[in-house]
């Protein structure tokens, strides 16, 4: 619709608007992206830019915020942060005599969607997912454009919400896609897209995907023709078709898989467990991932990210992967070379989808060329066979056609863009040579025109210059116009002087004049025919890159485990849990002065529940994580921190530690607790991992013990759980039940005391702890005095009722302190040897401490 009332460029915009009016539009004028109305006001507020006004038509002016053309990345980049989607809208074509020069959208970029490298962490996948749900199931499909992962499964069951959250803080998608009716949206990590539904419909999204693989049937990709599933999927790629059409041809396979086929971590666990992430900062470094991480190369980095997110359960599966990590942890040569090897590739995966989009620059050609010459150096560090990286090296590729094709064709140092001329090395184009030696040849003609010109004239004062209104021509004085040649054409007429062109003159001029354009053209089409070249071996190169990374991320945690002194565990179908010296990979590495103290795991057989007491401080809550970080490592594939190690799988952790979460939506400490709690024990099997951190603490004493009883008995007396459970807690009174429960065992943290103080070992010990030593906790931690010593007289009393109801004593205003500071009798007992005096001398002290006293208490 033509609104007379607008300039015809502000209707040009309007109804590039009107097709995405939820999107932020930059729109190309000049050397600027403009944008207009709410966009422009929006875009000055989160980018801290200028907010202008222009008049459109009869005095009304609109807001108008533009951005430099070659500095849009950087802005862009902080929009697509603030979870903002922009559509980049470019002039296309050349400007014609008359009228607009036609525009159009040519990208969305939505956090998502992103291709550009400036705009990603090399360190991790970029995912965009999508969800759809019906009351019985929900589909799940993730995909990463950059990388060429696209990937889907369903959930099932009463528990989908934590499903499909669990496996939203697994992948931390950038962008969820969503139908506008689905609200359950506040529990998945990532900033969430609202999408009409009609693009979820079945019968669309089946055709949509058999469309896209060129399939008759979704059999082969392990679908059904109908379902969750291929509504997840199908959105997906209708969204690609909407906002990064040059990336779906990346997308060549739709892998499909089930929770059942990895270890299930839900998001408390992997938050209490700092597998990714630090719990306070949410920063990688202090993660177990940082630890572990000693990759050169980003997508090693990707990899064994996905691998730490990711525990096997295949017995085989892992031992495979533990075969790789044993082969690169007795050979250290083998190692060392290899990280050497590494560090200098480039990420080949996202420069090879980058390749096959149509988006890649000529510096990215450089960066693929780099990291292809270095292959043959890596291959040939694995001339000795060796079977555990055998199915690696089988999808290795030097890549040798396309080392020769860019060794070929691009330049040494081409210019960053295809706008500057360069990129293409000399040789490698006939007609590209052609262009460029007639126009150095015309150029030199013309430089040396003059010269020649004079010396044939005899004109000595002739001149050639140049103006952009006629081009080169030759200026002659009025007085020597008569001398001139007869093939000289007047041009212009001077005051005093006369400016002349000849026919072999301007041909030159053409050549000079159009020959950075023809050249600029040609390099254009060449290099995108160079590209088309690269991209047809795109899946060569992608398996290659994967292969690498394969190899980088085994050299991590051979790297780790060597460096660290970790054993390579024995992982198997049982139930057991058996680790010697176990210790936490991650608290190890921050002690800097300390040693840390290793401690045993053995469940024995018919023991499910071991519960833990002792003192806060003293290393419980360490113990617990110790053990599920050394169980989820060598379901990883990785060695662990211990002296020997027996892992039967586990086929899920749970943790129930801390209750930091959550309170901010409403949900008391107490709730969140018992939530959780909930969680674990309508989902946990016979072979999950149940680390329970003091259940019960959020409410009072008697309530918190009962629960806390109940579930341990729950626990162990439910037939289809019995799962191992390490369960630490204050309530001494849980330890009962090892007498009535034929498996649960006490164990404790041993103290021992010196000069009245208790010292922490952090050591596990059989047995239950005799007293809990929380008020001289509160001692250490700097309580003031009279609390501490308050503390203890109420103590004391609660000690003495047994169980019988309790009255504490009022606290006395007026106390006389047994050794009050400026008492001489307490200077004379810090001053005396108490290890010298014999038992009489003692005596004789206390009696004359009791006279003393005695005395002035009479005289008082």
């Amino acid at each position: 619709m033509v609104d007379d009332n607008v300039t015809p460029i502000r209707q040009q915009y309007l109804d590039i608007k009107r097709e995405y009016p939820h999107t932020i539009v930059f729109f190309r004028l000049g050397d600027f992206y403009e944008t207009f109305d709410e966009d422009a006001e929006t875009t000055s507020r989160e980018l801290e830019i200028v907010l202008t006004s222009r008049n459109v038509a009869k005095g009304v002016r609109i807001p108008m915020a533009g951005i430099p053309y070659h500095a849009a990345e950087t802005y862009l980049a902080r929009l697509i942060d603030k979870g903002y989607h922009v559509a980049i809208c470019e002039q296309i074509g050349d400007p014609p005599k008359k009228g607009l020069v036609h525009r159009e959208v040519v990208r969305v970029v939505t956090p998502g969607t992103v291709l550009e490298p400036e705009l990603l962490k090399s360190e991790r996948n970029n995912y965009l997912a999508a969800v759809w749900r019906d009351d019985k199931q929900a589909g799940f499909a993730y995909v990463d454009i950059t990388t060429g992962e696209f990937a889907a499964t369903s959930f099932d069951g009463p528990n989908i919400a934590n499903l499909l959250r669990a496996e939203a803080t697994r992948l931390q998608p950038a962008e969820i896609l969503a139908a506008d009716d689905f609200l359950p949206m506040d529990g998945l990590r990532g900033h969430k897209t609202q999408w009409a539904a009609w693009h979820f419909e079945s019968g669309r999204c089946r055709e949509v995907l058999l469309q896209h693989f060129g399939a008759a049937s979704l059999d082969s990709f392990g679908l059904s023709s109908h379902g969750v599933v291929v509504q997840a999927a199908g959105a997906i790629l209708q969204y690609l078709q909407q906002t990064q059409p040059a990336a779906l041809q990346l997308l060549t396979t739709l892998s499909t898989y089930h929770a059942r086929d990895f270890m299930a971590i839900d998001a408390v666990t992997r938050r209490n467990l700092e597998l990714t992430e630090t719990l306070r900062k949410g920063e990688r470094k202090g993660s177990l991932l940082h630890v572990l991480d000693r990759t050169r190369t980003p997508m090693g980095r990707r990899l064994l990210a996905q691998w730490v997110s990711k525990p096997l359960l295949d017995v085989n599966e892992i031992q495979k992967r533990q075969d790789g990590v044993e082969a690169l942890f007795t050979r250290g040569l083998l190692r060392a070379e290899l990280a050497d090897g590494l560090k200098a590739l480039g990420d080949l995966e996202r420069l090879t989808n980058r390749v096959a989009s149509g988006t890649a620059s000529p510096r990215d050609l450089v960066a693929i060329r780099s990291s292809l010459a270095d292959l043959p150096s890596i291959s040939a560090l694995f001339s000795e066979p060796l079977p555990a990286l055998s199915h690696i090296l089988a999808d290795f590729s030097i890549c040798k056609a396309e080392l020769t094709l860019l060794n070929e064709s691009i330049s040494d140092d081409p210019p960053a863009t295809l706008q500057n001329i360069g990129v293409i090395r000399p040789g490698y184009s006939e007609e590209l040579d052609h262009v460029v030696e007639a126009s150095t040849h015309a150029r030199d003609w013309i430089d040396n025109l003059e010269m020649v010109e004079r010396q044939r004239t005899g004109i000595a004062k002739l001149k050639v210059g140049y103006n952009k209104v006629f081009g080169y021509y030759i200026e002659v004085s009025r007085a020597q116009a008569v001398n001139v040649p007869e093939e000289y054409i007047r041009k212009q007429t001077l005051v005093n002087a006369e400016r002349y062109i000849t026919p072999e003159m301007k041909e030159y001029e053409t050549l000079v004049l159009n020959a950075e354009e023809q050249i600029r053209a040609i390099e254009n089409r060449v290099f995108k025919q160079i590209c088309q070249t690269i991209g047809a071996s795109a899946e060569l190169l992608l398996r290659t890159a994967r292969a690498l990374a394969e190899l980088d991320a085994l050299n991590s945690l051979a790297d780790t485990a060597a460096i660290h002194d970790y054993v390579r565990p024995t992982v198997t179908d049982s139930l057991h849990i058996d680790i010697i010296e176990g210790r936490h990979p991650v608290v190890e590495q921050s002690l800097s002065s300390e040693r840390f103290v290793a401690n045993d795991a053995v469940l024995e057989n018919g023991e499910y529940i071991r519960i833990i007491t002792g003192p806060n401080m003293s290393g419980k809550s360490t113990f617990l994580r110790q053990v599920a970080i050394i169980v989820l490592m060598a379901q990883l594939g990785s060695f662990v921190p211990a002296k020997k190690a027996e892992i039967g799988v586990v086929d899920r952790i749970f943790t129930r530690i801390g209750a930091q979460d959550e309170i901010h939506a409403g949900q008391s400490t107490f709730m969140v607790e018992m939530v959780e709690t909930a969680n674990i024990l309508h989902n946990a099997t016979h072979r999950s991992l149940l680390i329970l951190d003091e259940i019960g603490r959020g409410t009072s004493t008697y309530d918190g013990l009962s629960i806390a009883w109940a579930i341990i008995e729950y626990i162990h007396n439910h037939p289809a759980l019995r799962a191992r459970t390490l369960f630490a807690t204050h309530y001494h009174e849980l330890t009962q039940l090892s007498e009535i429960l034929p498996g649960v065992r006490n164990y404790n943290v041993a103290v021992s005391e010196a000069d009245g103080r208790p010292v922490f070992l952090h050591k596990i010990v059989a047995g239950a702890a005799d007293r809990s030593y929380g008020v001289h906790v509160a001692q250490l931690a700097g309580l003031p005095r009279p609390v501490i010593q308050r503390a203890s007289e109420i103590l004391t009393q609660l000690e003495a009722s047994s169980g019988s109801a309790v009255r504490i004593e009022e606290t006395q205003v007026h106390q006389l302190a047994l050794f009050p500071e400026t008492n001489p009798l307490l200077q004379e007992l810090e001053s005396m040897d108490i290890n010298t005096l014999s038992p009489i001398e003692a005596l004789n002290k206390l009696y004359e401490w009791q006279k003393f006293f005695t005395h002035r208490e009479k005289e008082s």
